[in-house]
């Protein structure tokens, strides 16, 4: 197993149970964790990690010599201009073939554009192993599906898609994978229905949010409630119950951008899927500015206010802060001069201090602020109740709550100005 993230450590775990299963991190304390009974996301819990009899980790790619299967699960993220940044997978496609012999077969989960396995990763498997594809080795590919911090949609309940470069392959990997995945394997007809099947999955995510965001901020300017719109509209049976929100993370912000390369490749401009990308893009500066927009309105001026800011991580109940829209947000609100106090109890701090400067502090050491910002309602902020954002806001002040959480206890409060998308 190479890359040990939310997805090869849960493949990994579920394998190792009857399989000898290898998995290579890069990440010395990421192994060290595990090795300890330990995985600092929670996907996995110590028990499944002890009770995985055939597991052993490693940062060494020397340590994957002997195997026959190799399941590449590695971050593909786009670059600074929004193209596909290939790194990952190149790098990881070169471990592989450096320790791969004749008869191996290879898998990746990391989601690509369609024809991406066979025209990048192959020929990079093929130059570093001195193998010739088909003949000395197999290809095969399942898309990820892990939905990180969701305890109900896991990799045992959500079906796997698997597809290969032959029927053997296909049968032999539909049978492994069926071992972890009792919800069921849906065969592939060729390696790119599975890969385009993975892309659109988060492109057609992304666009229902990019339709919801665009309506929040109409209806913000026509002074409509948006989710009072959205609960009307749901007693439809067939209206698709999306919400407005910042869009960030590995998948849903990225996912699409390596669809659109692969259109641009073939002369095809996608216009739908980048304006979808361009109105999620552009959300944390409108909350940003309505907020501006309501300081002015209660008389705060920038330069005297503090701004409480919960939740930094790219979406609620998971550590992950990855293409994270709220340090967009929080920097839009710094340029307004406002100082900004910051706490997330799942992000890691040193992490966060060191990728984007943003220091936290724990939930305990907030002050009472003129703006109080929900952004990312974990459990643990949502379990302190309205009664403590009331404790962290100054009155009058401002509460910004930007998924509606505590819409209904904010209702009728008149010490807090409300506003969420």
């Amino acid at each position: 197993m190479i890359g040990l993230g939310y997805v090869g450590i849960q493949l990994a775990v579920g394998l190792g149970r009857n399989h000898h299963v290898i998995g290579l991190d890069l990440d010395a304390r990421k192994v060290t964790d595990y090795q300890a009974g330990y995985d600092a996301t929670g996907e996995v819990s110590g028990d499944q990690l002890r009770a995985a009899d055939h597991l052993e980790f490693t940062t060494h790619p020397s340590g994957l010599k002997g195997c026959e299967i190799f399941i590449v699960a590695v971050p593909t993220p786009v670059d600074s201009v929004r193209n596909p940044d290939f790194g990952p997978l190149l790098s990881a496609s070169r471990t592989v073939g450096s320790v791969m012999g004749s008869g191996s077969t290879v898998v990746y989960e990391s989601t690509v554009y369609p024809g991406a396995t066979e025209e990048i990763c192959v020929p990079e498997l093929e130059r570093v192993s001195g193998l010739i594809w088909r003949q000395d080795f197999s290809v095969g590919y399942s898309p990820e599906r892990i939905n990180p911090g969701d305890p109900e949609h896991t990799l045992a309940t959500i079906t796997k898609v698997v597809s290969a470069d032959n029927d053997g392959t296909l049968e032999m990997l539909a049978e492994l994978y069926g071992e972890v995945v009792p919800a069921g394997i849906h065969r592939a007809p060729s390696i790119q229905v599975a890969e385009a099947a993975k892309v659109i999955e988060n492109t057609q995510r992304d666009l229902n949010i990019a339709l919801v965001n665009e309506l929040a901020v109409l209806f913000d300017q026509l002074s409509i409630n948006t989710r009072d719109v959205l609960d009307a509209a749901g007693s439809k049976w067939n209206f698709l119950p999306f919400t407005p929100g910042l869009v960030g993370g590995h998948c849903i912000g990225v996912d699409p951008y390596y669809l659109t390369h692969r259109a641009q490749m073939v002369g095809y401009e996608p216009e739908v899927i980048l304006a979808g990308r361009q109105i999620n893009d552009s959300m944390a500066q409108f909350v940003a500015d309505k907020i501006r927009k309501l300081m002015v309105e209660e008389g705060i001026t920038g330069s005297e206010g503090l701004a409480n800011v919960l939740g930094v991580t790219f979406k609620e109940n998971c550590p992950d802060t990855r293409n994270s829209q709220v340090f967009s947000l929080i920097k839009a609100l710094q340029e307004f001069g406002l100082k900004i106090s910051v706490a997330d109890p799942r992000a890691d701090s040193s992490s966060v201090l060191d990728e984007t400067g943003v220091h936290l502090k724990s939930i305990d050491e907030l002050e009472p602020a003129a703006v109080t910002l929900l952004a990312v309602p974990h459990r643990e902020l949502r379990d302190k109740g309205y009664s403590w954002i009331k404790s962290i806001t100054k009155q009058p002040g401002i509460f910004v709550d930007l998924q509606a959480v505590f819409r209904a206890s904010a209702a009728d409060d008149q010490a807090l100005r409300y506003w969420s998308l």
